[in-house]
């Protein structure tokens, strides 16, 4: 089954979910008990509207100038990664080969290259690990192992003893050189992120670069300003984490400073974003047209309207053309969850939740019978989402006050989207690799992998659940919101006997440091699923991560979102 026919058996599920809206708030008529005295969010209304409507980046006809451009230079650039898997892979040769791959990852445009950048990568692995080392200098050695980790190999830290001096100091051949040395230090700082637990060698590595880049940045010695741009991002958000568009529209701009920059590849890069531009604009109208002719904006108006930021989270998961039905499908479908997590948490009262709950539970179930074995699966785990929800709601309001962080994490975790994200992204990815993981010998498919709650997933929601409650704290502690008692940072600030919410951040953010390990682990080989399914949930992570950045709630406040979407959906590259 094609990807988009997979990803169309959501819609008879995206249409009962508005059904049992409409119908709730219909059935309740005038004395809708959920539309009297509550909050609203019309404080924080849509910024975008509809925009999308009638938005379109470039012509048909540019479009398909662009595309046919795309097409020439794509074997061109494929001809390059063949050509450079040829060569020697020492030295020179092998920095050429990684820097070659770690551009295509960053510009965005490595899917069009999945195997022959395998191929390049099993190469460089499969050598000598000593020989292919020990005469290479830091920036090498360290974007060797943060290629090589990133993809799933192991690799060990111990590549970097050697750059280390008496005191315990890492050290580079470039010291007498500004910009080399702050590169490689920067190499080494974004390598040490793709840590798994134990490996004190690079906790210690990512506290002296830290301290290094910082220095660099504030005694001004960065003389040219991609590296200061580099530096100045890259400790904001290590390398790893970034979003794959968020990456790619910013890289793009910083290639294109760079003197050794490759004007084919960068030509192909720019053709390739606004490709997948004008796919997404094309992707939020459907939505924009799809969302108007539901009509439930009257019923809803307690809720936050993110039909264009659930998109560009949609995006973070999968951003790849193929999946594009999908991504539609997805938003969809999320739209709905984002209006059950601020019925339950913010606007309606236990009672209210209670009847909402028993309303989902008496959803249709015959028309479940008509879908795939793992749809109905999921259809199941949807309704019991909503039975999460409750169980969240009732345990705020009678047992939360008592709980420590990880009696929080139990109970919050089930209820959230972080959980159902990656999965449902599987059943959209489509056949080609839903049932991948049968045909590599795995004991059961993506999606009951996915629905069993496996490590990496909670670790995952674990990131998500802490950051959006560090980020939502004060928000919700002014508005004096009854749910901030249960948030983990008040739980964490009573298990620990009363310290600041400052101290309980901290706590919280070692918390995530812990969680991103678990994600790192989980992805090296011989891992529990194929590579794309790990991906999607990296990229689920990596996107939640940065919607709740430096304890800003970007969903919430769709303001501090607008500049980034505008960046990947409108501005012209």
């Amino acid at each position: 089954m094609a990807s988009s026919s997979v990803a169309s058996c959501l819609l008879p599920l995206t249409t009962c979910c508005s059904g049992a809206v409409s119908a709730l708030a219909a059935a309740a008529g005038d004395d809708d008990l959920l539309l009297q005295h509550k909050p609203r969010f019309d404080d924080h209304p849509s910024v975008w509207g509809d925009y999308f409507l009638t938005f379109s980046p470039c012509t048909p006809s540019t479009l398909q100038d662009m595309k046919n451009k795309a097409r020439a230079m794509n074997e061109q650039v494929r001809r390059m990664i063949l050509g450079c898997s040829s060569a020697a892979a020492s030295g020179h040769d092998l920095r050429s080969k990684l820097e070659l791959v770690d551009t295509l990852e960053r510009l965005g445009i490595d899917y069009h290259y999945t195997k022959e950048i395998d191929d390049v990568l099993r190469m460089v692995h499969e050598e000598e690990e000593d020989d292919a080392n020990n005469n290479c200098d830091l920036h090498t050695t360290a974007l060797r192992f943060y290629l090589l980790r990133k993809h799933g190999y192991r690799v060990s830290p111990d590549v970097f003893l050697r750059f280390r001096d008496e005191e315990g100091n890492f050290v580079c051949e470039d010291d007498d050189d500004d910009d080399k040395a702050t590169r490689s230090m920067l190499s080494l700082y974004n390598a040490a992120y793709v840590r798994i637990h134990g490996e004190e060698i690079l906790n210690e590595a990512i506290v002296f670069t830290r301290s290094y880049l910082r220095s660099a940045m504030k005694r001004g010695r960065l003389l040219r300003s991609p590296m200061a741009d580099e530096v100045r991002y890259a400790l904001e958000t290590p390398l790893f984490r970034r979003p794959r568009r968020v990456e790619a529209r910013h890289y793009i701009s910083v290639y294109a400073k760079l003197p050794a920059r490759n004007d084919t590849i960068l030509e192909f890069a720019r053709l390739d974003f606004g490709i997948l531009q004008a796919l997404y604009c094309d992707e939020l109208k459907e939505l924009t047209m799809w969302w108007r002719e539901v009509q439930l904006q009257d019923h809803v108006s307690f809720a936050r309207d993110r039909m264009v930021e659930m998109h560009f989270w949609m995006v973070g998961v999968v951003f790849e053309p193929q999946y594009s039905y999908g991504r539609i499908m997805l938003t969809k479908l999320f739209i709905f969850v984002s209006i059950f997590d601020d019925l339950y948490d913010s606007y309606s009262t236990l009672e209210e939740s209670n009847l909402f709950t028993i309303a989902m539970e008496r959803w249709d179930e015959e028309a479940a019978e008509q879908l795939p074995g793992y749809l109905k699966l999921f259809y199941k785990k949807l309704i019991n989402a909503s039975q999460c929800y409750y169980n969240e709601a009732e345990w705020r309001a009678h047992g939360a006050v008592a709980a420590t962080v990880q009696d929080h994490l139990k109970i919050s975790v089930p209820s959230s989207c972080c959980m159902h994200v990656p999965v449902y992204a599987f059943i959209s990815m489509g056949n080609d690799v839903v049932a991948a993981a049968a045909g590599d010998g795995h004991h059961e498919d993506a999606v009951d992998w996915g629905m069993a709650y496996p490590k990496i997933i909670r670790s995952s929601c674990v990131v998500g659940r802490v950051v959006n409650d560090i980020a939502s704290h004060e928000r919700e502690k002014e508005s004096s919101s009854e749910q901030v008692d249960a948030s983990t940072v008040e739980a964490c600030m009573r298990e620990h006997g009363g310290i600041t919410k400052q101290e309980a951040y901290g706590k919280l953010r070692e918390l995530v440091e812990e969680s991103w390990m678990d994600i790192a682990e989980e992805c090296l080989r011989p891992a529990a699923q194929p590579a794309p399914l790990l991906e999607a949930v990296v990229n689920a992570t990596r996107t939640l991560d940065f919607l709740y950045k430096d304890d800003h709630d970007a969903y919430t406040l769709p303001h501090e979102l607008k500049d980034t979407i505008g960046a990947i959906y409108v501005d012209s590259i």
